[in-house]
This record gives structure tokens, C-alpha cells and sequence, in this order.
């Protein structure tokens, strides 16, 4: 007997996602599989979008608020969670819809990550060093002697990529591309078909900002509030939500409440525009989904 189908729903904050599984969900009777890095976390109901709970209500939610935020997940963590998730579904004739907007998480189902050995910090630093003195132009002649496939795949531009390839290929002797082609996706192929909502940018800014509006409405401040209260290690994952710590400035008395919105504004504004390059280039092959309408504003 053939498996249920998987399905993979991505995109980026504020594209509508939730709202399309809900669709997705009633029309196939697919269980929602939370594949969003944030929306892992309890504490985070409010900052994450997390579904409401009426809306969980209206399909079976799995892997939703199931973290503690003094917890760090990493994409393999998920990974050893979600996998026996899957199966179970598979067991029991359920087709599976995993909704987010976290690439990696995506990247580990359908190619596998590369079990690369950390770069120590120095090693990562000089290359920074040496692609700023020579330039990108100089420094793209010497990574295609030690990773021409690495060279010829980032774009223009891309100092993080181009300088980390640098940095594995000089820690370990061996290319990034080498490492990363020595991969096993989790999903076997055939198993999974993939979609991704990818509205116009206005469209998307938009949306990010009533998204912003809503979440302050929502209690926002009182989720960081309790956060804060906490004293987490800031270095903790869900410490690095988008609005921590713009909305923690404000409590502490270092901003404006209507500064604090706006800096979370343009933080998710940023976050989303990330997001949608992730998707346009990593997955160019998945289909995509007609643009949703705008989210509803705030009532005042």
C-alpha cells in the first residue's frame, strides 16, 4: 500500500500560511505538523503567529507550542522529533501537511544537511578578514581554487555564504560542496510534493505590518514581559524571536511603545523579504500557490 502523501507548505511570515493549511487541512482531512522554528516554543503563542486555539481547534495541530524557551531546538532536534511523528501518520492511512516558514527544517526532508564539523571562531573570522582587504572579486578567484562548485552557485554579493565556504573548506580540508552533497534526504523521494505561498513584496510588507498590529493587541508585551522575568540566555533561540527585543527596549524604558512597534515592523518586514529569497532560490522547483488576500487589520 501506497503511503499518504506528504505535503510541505512554506513561505514566509505573514504569506498566510496557517490559513491556507486550515483549507488544505478541511478539504483532505491531512494533521497540521508545525515545520516553523518558532512556533515550536510555548512561550511564544503571540510573537510566533502561532495558531489560535480555535483554530487548532479546527484540525489536528501536532508539534505546536511543545518547547520550553529555555530550550535551544536545533533543525536536528526537529528532525529526530518530526520523522517518528511522520511515521505514525503513515501507520495509521493519515496524509501529513507541514506548514512553515523555517528553510532548514525543509532542507533537512527533502536533501539532508551535511554533517559538517564546527569552523572555530578564528577560522570564520579570517576569512571575513580576507574577503573585506581583497574584495569580492579576488576572494571568489581563490575559493574556486578550493570549491569551484561552491563559487559558481552564491550569488553576487552573498559575503556570509561565500566566506563560510572559505572558512569549512580551510578547517577541514575538504569543500562545503563535498560535505554537502554527502547528504540523505528524510523523506524518500516521491513521498512529498511541495508548495509555497509567495506573495508580492507589497503585499507581503503589508501584511507584515498588521501582522505587528495584531500581535500588540494580542499581548505581545505581556508574553516578552514574562520572558524577560525569566532571565533567559538572550543566546537562546526563542530570546532571538523578531520582537524580543525591540518590545524588551520598551520595557526597559529605552524606547517609545510606538518606536518599539515600528523597529518590530521593519524587523519582520526583513525577516519575511529573507524568507522569500530562501524560498524563490532553494525551492525553485515546488509549485506555487496563488497570492492569499491581505490579512484582516486590527479592530480598534
Amino acid at each position: 500500500m501506497t503511503p499518504p502523501l506528504i505535503t510541505l507548505l512554506a513561505g514566509p511570515t505573514a504569506s498566510g500560511k496557517s490559513r491556507r493549511a486550515l483549507e488544505m487541512a478541511a478539504r483532505t482531512g491531512a494533521v497540521i505538523v508545525n515545520a516553523d522554528s518558532q512556533q515550536l516554543y510555548a512561550d511564544l503563542r503571540v510573537l510566533s503567529a502561532r495558531p489560535s486555539a480555535a483554530e487548532e481547534a479546527m484540525a489536528e495541530h501536532w508539534l505546536y507550542g511543545v518547547a520550553n524557551a529555555a530550550d535551544a531546538w536545533s533543525v536536528g532536534r526537529w528532525s529526530r522529533v518530526v520523522m517518528p511523528v511522520l511515521a505514525e501518520l503513515a501507520a495509521e492511512g493519515r496524509p501529513a501537511l507541514l506548514v512553515g516558514g523555517t528553510g532548514l527544517y525543509f532542507t533537512a526532508l527533502t536533501t539532508g544537511l551535511a554533517n559538517i564539523p564546527d569552523v572555530p571562531i578564528e577560522v570564520r573570522d579570517a576569512a571575513g578578514v580576507a574577503f573585506d582587504a581583497d574584495g569580492e572579486a579576488a576572494f571568489r578567484r581563490r575559493l574556486a581554487e578550493v570549491d569551484p562548485a561552491a563559487e559558481a552557485r552564491i550569488e553576487a554579493g552573498d559575503r556570509q555564504r561565500l566566506t563560510r565556504a572559505w572558512a569549512v573548506a580551510e578547517h577541514t580540508g575538504r569543500a562545503l560542496s563535498d560535505w554537502t552533497a554527502d547528504t540523505t534526504p528524510l523523506l524518500a523521494p516521491g513521498s512529498w510534493t511541495g508548495l509555497v505561498i509567495e506573495p508580492e513584496r507589497e503585499t507581503l510588507y503589508a501584511n507584515c505590518d498588521l501582522r505587528v498590529a495584531q500581535m500588540v493587541q494580542a499581548g505581545a508585551l505581556d508574553e516578552v514581559r514574562t520572558l524577560i522575568a525569566r532571565g533567559l540566555d538572550p543566546a537562546l533561540p526563542a530570546m532571538k524571536a523578531v520582537g524580543v527585543r525591540e518590545f524588551a527596549a520598551h520595557l526597559a524604558g529605552g524606547t517609545t511603545l510606538a518606536a518599539a512597534v515600528e523597529a518590530t515592523r521593519q524587523a519582520t518586514r526583513n525577516y519575511a523579504k529573507r524568507q522569500l529569497t530562501w524560498f524563490r532560490n532553494q525551492t525553485p522547483e515546488w509549485n506555487r500557490l496563488p497570492e492569499p488576500d491581505a490579512v484582516r487589520a486590527p479592530a480598534p
